[in-house]
């Protein structure tokens, strides 16, 4: 059946373990609300191993070499900076470092995860959340708001990862991959009660 307003999605947001250790998960959660974003689903987990396998696909030489290709790109291409804090400028082996330890901080400690619909609700959460690196964040984003942590610190107190907060989907077609590897058979899609301020759209 053909939605009545196929404008409306569905997209996953995770609040990761600096933004759950910060006590700002009522925060991010109010500026979705705010923005008339209906909540449809939301639990506390401690991630596993196979979850962020699934998740990040660090079996994926061009995942990896992404990864590596973008962080070079934060450091404006200066590849002594970069050999000088990974010990190499490859970006394949660059994605690997990040991945490793990406797996560990998301491991360490609890994360919030939900699921928002709305209208363009993919951009418009992006949007809210503002740049993955907290200082090219726009003002008032989320991260804009909260987040300070740069990639440079993060290498240079041996972190490697640095915190931003939230990982958001890419688009609707990662979304029903996300929900289905972290909520699995226990999600239950909750979006039928009406939002009163939206009763015309939901």
């Amino acid at each position: 059946m053909e939605k009545k307003y196929p404008s409306i999605e569905k997209t996953f947001v995770m609040i990761k373990p600096d933004g759950v250790k910060r006590g700002l998960v009522g925060k991010i959660f109010q500026r979705f609300e705010e923005q008339g974003l209906k909540l449809c689903a939301a639990r506390m987990v401690l991630p596993q191993k196979k979850q962020v396998a699934e998740h990040y696909p660090g079996n994926s030489k061009e995942w990896l070499e992404g990864v590596g290709k973008k962080t070079i790109q934060n450091y404006e291409g200066n590849k002594k900076l970069v050999q000088q804090d990974f010990g190499v400028d490859d970006p394949l082996e660059i994605g690997k470092i990040i991945y490793k330890n990406l797996s560990k901080y998301l491991c360490e400690a609890p994360v919030i995860i939900s699921v928002w619909e709305g209208n363009k609700a993919v951009e418009r959460v992006r949007k809210l959340a503002g740049s993955t690196v907290p200082t090219f964040a726009e003002l008032g984003s989320i991260r804009g708001s909260f987040a300070f942590d740069t990639p440079d610190l993060a290498i240079r107190s041996g972190r490697i990862v640095f915190k931003n907060l939230l990982h958001i989907s890419d688009c609707v077609e990662e979304a029903r991959r996300e929900i289905k590897i972290w909520f699995g058979k226990k999600y239950k899609d909750l979006s039928y009660y009406e939002r009163i301020d939206y009763l015309d759209i939901y």
